[in-house]
């Protein structure tokens, strides 16, 4: 009897998930959208391209630009290049806080089908929202279960143009708890290249310090894109 309520629950779960998609997918149908946007692989920074870097950091009034450059053809811990900070010459400790704290992949985690949603439809673009599978997040970006991300397609183009982030509920980041993240990520497609290239990434987050709310706001900036 259990196993039969369980394979019960299984295949409603399994058609949920199908209906949901499928509304998202006839979407695209309508405008000729290429479905391969909603994999995770589209949304992945290119791991065979070179680039140039702007990482902005501002907390309250004090803001930090470092310049630096990425060669995946590189042995693995010389491949971020720290060319300055705050508009000096990079140090030893420079560069081994920077590359210390860029040397992990970008997260990914596979998207839960039956959250799909289309939030927004018009003449100009088609927005549509979906949450990540809780289970395949890595343990530092288990926070990411509680957000909501949302995609934006251009209508005349048939491209994304960015993903947003946005947490539904207060959050604990590490040692932090966070009232708000805001994550958006823009994207810009080479028609050449057939394929899609991180533009921006703009992280704003308020976190509780001290007993205090206080703005912290990352800018990361990607230009240049060469293959190797």
């Amino acid at each position: 009897m259990k196993k039969l309520l369980f394979l019960t629950i299984l295949n409603f779960s399994v058609l949920m998930s199908f209906a949901q998609k499928s509304v998202i997918l006839d979407a695209f149908t309508k405008y000729s959208i290429d479905p391969s946007i909603l994999e995770m692989e589209t949304k992945e920074r290119p791991k065979d391209y070179m680039f140039d870097y702007k990482y902005t950091t501002i907390t309250g009034n004090k803001e930090s630009v470092t310049l630096a450059k990425y060669d995946p053809s590189k042995p693995e811990e010389e491949r971020w290049t720290v060319i300055s900070v705050k508009g000096k010459a990079a140090g030893a400790s420079d560069i081994k806080a920077f590359r210390k704290n860029h040397s992990k992949p970008p997260v990914t985690a596979r998207t839960d089908e039956n959250t799909y949603k289309i939030e927004k439809e018009n003449a100009e673009s088609l927005v549509i929202s979906y949450k990540q599978d809780a289970a395949s997040l890595p343990a530092e970006a288990s926070f990411m279960k509680d957000c909501r991300i949302y995609m934006t397609i251009n209508l005349k183009t048939k491209r994304m143009e960015k993903l947003q982030s946005l947490n539904e509920k207060p959050l604990k980041i590490k040692i932090f708890n966070a009232e708000k993240l805001d994550l958006v990520v823009k994207y810009t497609y080479d028609e050449q290249e057939k394929r899609y290239f991180t533009e921006s990434e703009d992280l704003n987050l308020i976190v509780k310090f001290l007993g205090q709310l206080a703005p912290m706001e990352t800018i990361s900036e990607y230009s240049n894109y060469k293959k190797i």
